[in-house]
């Protein structure tokens, strides 16, 4: 019974990570594309790394314990973010959609 809440608990930890970092990589492409005036502009940097630190914050909101990450799981989170960042950013700059 103990192996299956673990399993379950750890199942939970992975899907709200996961989750947090993808939704703060979509949100920041949408506050980049609102105040970044090119594709050259470097506002965006600003903005995703501020995204990487809010995931810590809201994730430890949604109590999983950040102190028990690994530097694969900081690794993770980072890219999930970044990546979700770069393909909504991307999708806005070359649909010329300005918000």
């Amino acid at each position: 019974m103990t192996e299956t809440a673990d399993r379950r608990q750890s199942h939970r930890r992975g899907v709200t990570v996961t989750t947090v970092a993808c939704l703060t990589g979509v949100a920041a492409g949408l506050v980049t594309s609102a105040l970044a005036s090119s594709a050259t502009d470097t506002t965006g940097a600003v903005v995703v790394v501020g995204a990487f630190l809010l995931n810590l914050g809201v994730v430890r909101v949604l109590g999983v314990d950040v102190d028990d990450f690994s530097a694969k799981d900081h690794l993770y989170t980072a890219f999930m973010t970044f990546s979700l960042w770069f393909v909504t950013w991307g999708i806005l700059l070359t649909s010329n959609v300005s918000l």
